[in-house]
């Protein structure tokens, strides 16, 4: 009987020291307050960058997750179930964008903390208040405006939620001085700026896909030192009519992917992406309709990226990719690729094998 009281005390004991109130303000000024670390959360968006930052324990804490972006990357998915298969018996709770997100299935859960990106909280609108009136945290991150501000945010949250603010400020500090390096030589060098447009190459050569103003891959590449092209006539995402991208001669262009499309001359990139294959598909986009006159094109300075490595914490070795695609002599010594897989070696259980940036000038 002693020995019993005596454990629960201690139980009690070790409860009341991992976990304690406390109140952080999410990236949309939101004042919050948690028990942290949390013990049951539901991640609605950027479930990689919840391990990298949290660890691979953290999962042991997720009741409920969004898979569907994590599954449409199917290889980088399969790798990480392959690693840890309890992944794939994480309830769904649905999608925003498709209006198949459950209110029901998340409340059900009886999660502490919903973590969800700033479109998410937006386009939920009034369905925000029911998960809250049955006493679920909500918790705004984002990734996708690209802002080192809201990266740097964004991880330090995900630092709170997981009890690891020390990993999360480690993570972000050097997420930092990657941005503020590539700047400050920018600055120093004082070069003109090279025209540049990022498409997502998923609809193949004979169709414009989608391209990028001021987030994702359109601020990471303005942020790199290049003139989006795009910016002038898309805020968020869209496409450009083909004869504006023909008339704004972009200097360099970059088609970016994941390891599967909708057709067969898809730019793919990724797990499991062979380079050669990679190299030809983006070849492919030399023989696009008007094309030819593009200075990018004449000079051979097309790229393809991985999708699946924007709107991440990952994505420092973006923006060395675009400043070494497009101030190739004054960043020479950047390797960008590898700085990606190291990321992976230092933070997160797996290692990824296949391509993830791609040139034609070499």
């Amino acid at each position: 009987m002693v020995k019993s009281f005596v454990m629960l005390l201690f139980t009690l004991f070790m409860s009341a020291s991992w976990a304690g109130e406390v109140t952080v303000k999410d990236v949309l000024g939101r004042d919050v307050t948690f028990n942290a670390p949390a013990q049951r959360v539901i991640v609605g968006f950027y479930p990689e960058d919840y391990m990298a930052i949290g660890t691979e324990a953290a999962y042991d804490k997720v009741v409920g997750m969004s898979r569907y972006i994590w599954e449409a990357r199917s290889a980088n998915w399969e790798m990480y179930v392959k690693h840890r298969p309890s992944l794939q018996d994480i309830p769904a709770i649905g999608r925003v964008d498709t209006q198949t997100f459950s209110v029901e299935k998340v409340i059900g859960l009886n999660p502490d903390v919903l973590m969800l990106a700033d479109w998410q909280y937006k386009a939920l609108g009034t369905d925000i208040e029911r998960l809250e009136s049955a006493g679920i945290k909500v918790i705004v991150v984002d990734y996708n405006a690209q802002t080192v501000e809201r990266h740097v945010k964004s991880t330090e949250i995900i630092g709170v939620i997981t009890g690891q603010e020390k990993r999360a400020e480690t993570i972000a500090a050097e997420y930092k001085k990657t941005v503020e390096t590539i700047s400050k030589r920018l600055a120093d060098a004082n070069l003109p700026e090279p025209k540049v447009y990022t498409e997502f190459g998923a609809s193949g050569v004979q169709e414009l896909g989608f391209t990028f103003g001021k987030n994702m891959w359109g601020a990471i590449s303005t942020m790199a030192g290049g003139d989006n092209i795009s910016a002038p006539f898309v805020e968020w995402w869209g496409k450009l009519n083909p004869e504006q991208v023909i008339a704004s001669n972009p200097d360099v262009i970059v088609i970016t992917g994941y390891e599967t499309g909708a057709v067969l001359d898809s730019m793919i990139m990724g797990q499991g992406i062979d380079k050669a294959e990679a190299r030809k598909r983006l070849e492919g986009y030399k023989k696009r309709l008007g094309w030819s006159s593009i200075a990018a094109v004449k000079n051979n300075r097309l790229y393809g990226a991985y999708h699946g490595a924007c709107r991440t914490i990952l994505d420092a070795a973006m923006f060395e990719f675009y400043a070494k695609a497009m101030y190739p002599d004054l960043f020479s010594d950047l390797n960008p690729e590898q700085a990606y897989l190291d990321f992976y070696k230092k933070y997160l259980p797996v290692t990824p094998e296949g391509t993830f940036m791609v040139s034609l000038e070499n």
